[in-house]
C-alpha cells in the first residue's frame, strides 16, 4: 500500500536544513573563519543570505507544526510539489543538502596553500608573467584579468549593451588580452604614477595586505627604478619545480569574489636561508631589489635576503584596493 506523502514532516526538514544553513554562516563569521572563503566586500550579502534563510526555515518549521483541515497543502499552481520516489531517494536528496552543513562544522577552515597554487599557477610580479601554463592566458579560467582588478563580469556589469555588442564583434575569434592593454587608461596612469612617487620616497618598501597588488603592478611598471633598494614582504612559502635551492617565493592569494576567483601572486626571493623553510609556513623577508628572468619574464628578485618565520595573518588572503 502506497505511503501517504507527509507535508509535515517534508517541510520541518526543509525548514531545519535551511536553520542549519543560517547556523553555519554564522559560525564563520562568529570565528572569523569567513575570510577564508568570502572577500570582505561580499559581507553584506552574507549577512542577507543568513537572515533569510533563518527566516525562511523558521517559517517552514513553523508551517510543519500546523495542521488545517486541508492538510494536502495544494495551491494553485495546478503542479505536484511531492518528492517523488521511494524513502531511499528521498533520503539522499537531503543528503546532499544536509552534508555540507555537517562538513561545514566538522572540517576545520583552512586557507588555500600551495598544492592549489601549483594547480593554478603563481604570478611572479603584478601579473605580468605567470610561471605555469595553468596562467599563460591573461585572462585566466575564471574570467579574471591577470592584474587583479577587472573581469569580464565587472566590465559586463558596467556596460551590459556595450559588453555584449563587442563580444558578438570579436566572435569567432581568438582573444588576445595582455597586462599591458590597460597601461594606456588614464585612472591607471595616475593612480600608479602617484604610487609610484611615494614607493621612491620611501627609504623600505614595505608590502602590506593594504596595497600588495598595487605594488606588484607597479613593480611590474617600473622594475628598472626600484633596482636596489630594499623591499620587506610577508607571505607563504612556495616552489616551483625548477628552483634552485637558495630560491623561494613569498606568495598570497588575491581573491575578488571568493576563493572560486582567487590568483597567485608571489616575490621571488633568494637566499642561503631559503631551504630552512617547508612549503606553506608563512614567511617575513626583507632584501634587496634586483631584476631577473623566469620563463622569459623579466620579474623583481629579492637577493641577498633575511628570512624568518612568522605566524599566519588573520587576513591570509589580499584584495584589489578598487
Amino acid at each position: 500500500m502506497k505511503q501517504p506523502y507527509d507535508h509535515s514532516f517534508h517541510a520541518f526538514i526543509q525548514g531545519i536544513i535551511l536553520v542549519g544553513f543560517a547556523m553555519l554562516m554564522l559560525h564563520l563569521i562568529l570565528t572569523g573563519n569567513i575570510v577564508y572563503y568570502i572577500a570582505p566586500m561580499m559581507m553584506p550579502f552574507i549577512y542577507f543570505a543568513l537572515v533569510v534563510f533563518f527566516l525562511l526555515g523558521i517559517i517552514q518549521v513553523f508551517r510543519s507544526t500546523t495542521k488545517t483541515d486541508h492538510d494536502h497543502h495544494e495551491c494553485a499552481c495546478e503542479h505536484d510539489h511531492h518528492i517523488k520516489g521511494p524513502s531511499w531517494v528521498k533520503t539522499i536528496i537531503y543528503s546532499i543538502f544536509i552534508l555540507p552543513i555537517v562538513l561545514g562544522f566538522a572540517l576545520p577552515d583552512r586557507s588555500l596553500d600551495s598544492s592549489v597554487a601549483a594547480n593554478r599557477g603563481i604570478q611572479l610580479g603584478g601579473g605580468g608573467n605567470a610561471s605555469s601554463s595553468a596562467t599563460e592566458n591573461s585572462i585566466n579560467e575564471t574570467g579574471q584579468n591577470n592584474n587583479g582588478s577587472t573581469s569580464r563580469a565587472e566590465a559586463f556589469l558596467e556596460d551590459p549593451e556595450g559588453y555584449m555588442e563587442n563580444l558578438t564583434a570579436q566572435s569567432g575569434e581568438e582573444e588576445h588580452y595582455q597586462f599591458e592593454d590597460i597601461y594606456d587608461e588614464g585612472w591607471f596612469d595616475d593612480y600608479y604614477a602617484e604610487l609610484y612617487e611615494e614607493l621612491m620616497n620611501n627609504t623600505v618598501i614595505e608590502v602590506t595586505e593594504d596595497n600588495y597588488l598595487d605594488v606588484m603592478t607597479v613593480l611590474d611598471l617600473y622594475l628598472d627604478d626600484f633596482i636596489g633598494k630594499e623591499m620587506e614582504i610577508v607571505g607563504f612559502a612556495y616552489r616551483e619545480t625548477d628552483f634552485h635551492s637558495n630560491q623561494i617565493v613569498a606568495a598570497r592569494f588575491a581573491m575578488t569574489c571568493c576563493t572560486a576567483d582567487a590568483s597567485v601572486y608571489g616575490t621571488m626571493i633568494e637566499s642561503e636561508e631559503s631551504s630552512r623553510f617547508e612549503e606553506d609556513t608563512w614567511i617575513y623577508a626583507r632584501g634587496t631589489i634586483k631584476k631577473d628572468h623566469y620563463n622569459d619574464q623579466p620579474i623583481p628578485v629579492l637577493e641577498d635576503a633575511h628570512i624568518q618565520e612568522v605566524e599566519e595573518p588573520d587576513s591570509p588572503y589580499v584584495y584589489p584596493s578598487f
